[in-house]
Formats: structure tokens, C-alpha cells, sequence
């Protein structure tokens, strides 16, 4: 196997178990939990089976089931783009992984019901799910590693 490839089939194995792991949490909340339906955890944290036909956190609600699709699309083009260019870019498989595996199993979700389900209630903010917690990981390791490149380039570079 190349060097190339390896970076990729790390982050399809990321990818691929961010979807597994959940697709069974849904699983288990849909068994478990009717629509609607909220368990207290604690501090005001719920498990709660709810319906979500936006993006992450509930983002473009309502805008039509096209532009959610769309936008999902448009945005794991770009990323696969982007991880085209520099494939060896420092844990820029698991930004990816992360990403691409939370966006599918969004996906998955509302090819098969029309919406996702989240489950994850805090006070104050919208429910989510695992899928949304890796995207928001993945999106936050990539602009880390880009500040970091940012910060090193700069102390390389000799000053004027």
C-alpha cells in the first residue's frame, strides 16, 4: 500500500465506525424511546427522541428536505477535495473520518425517515447525536491543526 493510501483508509475506517456507532445509538433511542418521549438524566440533561429535518443542531430546519441533501453533498465534496490535495496533512484522516462519518449517518437518517433522530437534550441548546458530536470534533481538529500549521509557519519564516 502506498503512502498515499493509507491516509485514506484510515479515515474511511473512522468514518465507517462514527456510522455504525450511531446508527445503533438511533437504533437503541427508537426502540427505546417513543417520539416525543424525555427521560431526565441529570442537571437538566435529557434523552429525548426527537426529530430533526435541518443539518447539525437543527441548522436550515425547514428549508426543504433538496437543500439539506444539497448542502450535505456540497460539503463532503469539498472536504474530499480538500483532503485530495493534502492527504498527509497531521490527523487531517481523523478530521475527515470524523466528518464524513457523522454527515452519512445524518444521511442515513433521512434517506430512510426523512429526518434525523437526536437525543441529546441539554438545557439551552438544541437535541443531537452522536453523528452531530463528530462532526463538530472533526470540524474542530481540522481548525486546530490549520492554527497550529499557521503558528509554526511563522516561526519558521524568518521576520522582515
Amino acid at each position: 500500500m502506498s503512502a498515499g493510501a493509507r491516509p485514506w483508509r484510515l479515515a474511511l475506517i473512522v468514518c465507517g465506525a462514527v456510522v455504525v456507532l450511531d446508527q445503533v445509538a438511533k437504533a437503541a433511542i427508537v426502540a427505546g424511546l417513543d417520539p416525543g418521549e424525555r427521560i431526565d438524566i441529570a442537571l437538566g440533561l435529557e434523552l429525548a427522541r426527537v426529530s430533526n429535518t435541518g443539518v447539525a443542531f437543527g441548522l436550515l430546519a425547514g428549508g426543504g428536505e433538496g437543500l439539506v441533501l444539497a448542502v450535505t453533498l456540497l460539503a463532503l465534496a469539498l472536504l474530499a477535495t480538500l483532503f485530495a490535495r493534502e492527504p498527509e496533512r497531521p490527523y487531517g484522516w481523523l478530521a475527515v473520518g470524523l466528518i464524513a462519518g457523522g454527515a452519512l449517518g445524518n444521511l442515513a437518517d433521512r434517506v430512510r425517515d426523512g429526518a434525523v433522530v437526536d437525543y441529546i437534550d441539554p438545557p439551552m441548546w438544541p437535541a443531537f447525536n452522536v453523528a452531530d458530536i463528530a462532526i463538530t470534533c472533526g470540524v474542530a481538529l481540522l481548525l486546530l491543526v490549520q492554527v497550529q500549521r499557521e503558528r509554526a509557519a511563522a516561526r519558521e519564516s524568518p521576520p522582515e
